[in-house]
């Protein structure tokens, strides 16, 4: 048994890399002492949209709540429905149920693991008010024929920063975008953050307001909202790790890089066609699952899987009444299916374990 680990994911070496840039950062707020909707939220979303290529980004508390005001925004609430993938987080139905819409799993394509877009189409009825095309794994969805099923698309890039389709970054195609910046994320705040992004003036005054009590004047409450603020702490620190954040994914490219070329035994999901991976998660897919990710564990490998019970066998959606075989793609590949460490600060000799490993359980 190994006696070295492979984390999966290791923040404080992150944070060592960018330490002075960050604590300068963090006290120039304390020094202000304003701590919401201050100049370091306005800055990171002024300088957010410039990076992704949109005319608005509207700051929040968490990605969930950018899913909950992108579709208030769209007047998504009791009685509408909302297709979401069946593979997907169950944070990407937390946010429609805050609406008091109904989620609609859709399955998916077995060779991407995205949103199948024939099965989407078949899945929209009268009261479909709006498609989540959740980009998962760092990998766009099929957006194309998304784009045509005649409801509002609100892209979940909560893994895809940076994520291409058809030349251009996700979160650009959809009349709103929500990003989630959880640590984790290839873009991560030290706590709880998020975003809407958007093009439509209209939409981003609406979205202001709903994040702020449904308030644009202190007091004068316009239409009913939420409290969802993104801090100016996590605004700072969102600002520092941006100016990192392209080098990052061409980092996270060159290991999934590595990976691709180097391990046998497992299937490795494709791309979109025309699209491009921001890598967050490295996911293979193994008939022997729980055995390698066992052997794994041996060899002083973390892996996990994303995500082992698909949406509608979740104890919590019981309700909906799908039991098993009802979405048979995802549930399949939630049995197959493991992540491999993939973050920036890996070490060459991180990688070559991780791959040795892989190599070594099958033979």
């Amino acid at each position: 048994m190994s006696t070295s680990t492979v984390p999966f994911g290791d923040l404080a070496r992150e944070y060592a890399a960018i330490r002075a840039e960050v604590d300068a950062a963090v006290a120039a707020v304390l020094a202000r002492g304003r701590f919401l909707l201050g100049e370091e939220g306005e800055g990171f979303e002024r300088e957010f949209a410039e990076w992704l290529g949109v005319e608005h980004v509207v700051a929040c508390a968490s990605g969930t709540e950018a899913l909950a005001l992108a579709l208030l925004a769209l007047g998504v609430g009791p009685g509408d429905e909302v297709l979401l993938p069946a593979n997907t987080c169950v944070p990407t139905a937390t946010g429609i149920r805050m609406t008091g819409a109904t989620p609609v799993p859709v399955d998916i394509d077995p060779a991407t693991l995205m949103m199948d877009p024939a099965r989407a189409r078949a899945a929209v009825a009268r009261r479909t008010r709006a498609v989540i095309p959740v980009h998962l794994y760092g990998s766009p969805a099929d957006l194309a024929p998304l784009l045509q099923l005649g409801v509002p698309v609100v892209e979940d890039c909560a893994q895809a920063h940076g994520a291409r389709y058809a030349g251009r970054k996700v979160g650009t195609f959809g009349v709103l975008a929500c990003f989630s910046f959880y640590p984790s994320k290839n873009l991560g705040a030290y706590g709880d953050a998020g975003a809407v992004a958007t093009s439509d003036t209209g939409l981003a005054k609406q979205l202001r307001m709903l994040r702020q009590y449904g308030q644009r004047t202190r007091y004068v409450h316009e239409i009913q909202g939420l409290n969802s603020r993104m801090d100016e702490l996590q605004a700072a620190i969102l600002r520092v790790k941006l100016r990192h954040l392209d080098a990052w994914n061409r980092r996270r490219a060159e290991i999934a890089a590595i990976y691709a070329r180097e391990v046998r035994g497992v299937q490795i999901p494709a791309v979109t066609a025309g699209g491009e991976s921001a890598h967050h998660l490295f996911p293979v897919l193994s008939d022997r699952r729980d055995e390698l990710l066992a052997h794994l564990g041996r060899r002083g490998v973390t892996a996990l899987i994303h995500y082992p019970v698909p949406l509608h066998l979740q104890p919590s959606y019981r309700a909906w009444g799908l039991g098993p075989g009802a979405f048979p793609v995802a549930e399949a590949a939630a049995g197959r299916l493991v992540s491999l460490p993939l973050f920036p600060q890996l070490t060459e000799a991180e990688i070559a374990a991780v791959v040795s490993a892989v190599l070594e359980f099958h033979g």
